[in-house]
């Protein structure tokens, strides 16, 4: 048998099939989370985050400290001693099934505890969102969790 390029045309063109439908193959394989499931209605919903985010900005920051064991959540101070309700949410945006969500408990002097076995090894994006009376607030940071 002789070598000619209509046998060197046939094997690119196998390879070059064969590698497209590993790639397609791959790409159906890969698992894409949504922020929500319900993105739509939370979009509708977006300018009550843009209000909280003014209403946090004219108080002290929230801040987020991670000891040993546990992430501490301190609201500002000028809201000790109101009555809050509200949730943190931890978005964990590598995957939905990591992320936490909880109310918001804080003691007497604004501080939120959470267990950091409840959390995994990963990078989070905190979602805090609170309100005292009719006024709403809204905070969003970065938060690496490292045990």
């Amino acid at each position: 048998m002789k070598w000619n390029w209509g046998y060197g045309l046939t094997i690119v063109f196998i390879a070059f099939a064969s590698n497209v439908g590993f790639l397609v193959y791959k790409c159906t394989q890969e698992k894409f989370d949504l922020v929500s499931a319900d993105y739509y209605n939370e979009e509708l919903k977006y300018q009550d985050k843009i209000d909280g985010m003014q209403n946090a900005k004219q108080l002290s920051a929230v801040q987020l400290v991670q000891t040993g064991d546990e992430v501490s959540i301190q609201l500002p101070k000028e809201l000790n001693g109101h009555a809050l309700t509200g949730q943190v949410w931890l978005y964990c945006p590598a995957n939905a099934a990591l992320d936490y969500k909880a109310p918001l408990q804080v003691n007497e002097d604004g501080v939120m505890l959470i267990d950091k076995k409840k959390l995994a090894d990963a990078k989070y994006t905190a979602k805090i969102t609170w309100e005292t009376g009719d006024t709403k607030y809204y905070n969003e940071q970065s938060l690496t969790i490292a045990k």
